[in-house]
């Protein structure tokens, strides 16, 4: 775990958004991080495609600890 320097126009921005969406300011900072990260890498996808996409990965993260689960 890491510090990371942000202006105080961003963090009342994350303040803001997080109040809106029900996140602590570090879960919005970190969707905003996996968003801006994928739309970079990807940048023909839409916002829609990238939650999609980031939709999809919990799914099979949730689906492995499920199974690794069943199988101890």
């Amino acid at each position: 775990m890491g510090i990371v320097k942000i202006s105080e126009q961003m963090h009342e921005n994350l303040r803001l958004a997080s109040g809106a969406l029900g996140r602590s300011i570090n879960a919005q900072a970190e969707h905003w991080l996996r968003v801006g990260m994928l739309a970079e890498l990807q940048p023909g996808l839409s916002y829609g495609d990238i939650c999609q996409l980031l939709l999809q990965a919990e799914q099979q993260h949730l689906e492995t600890v499920n199974t690794g689960a069943r199988a101890a």
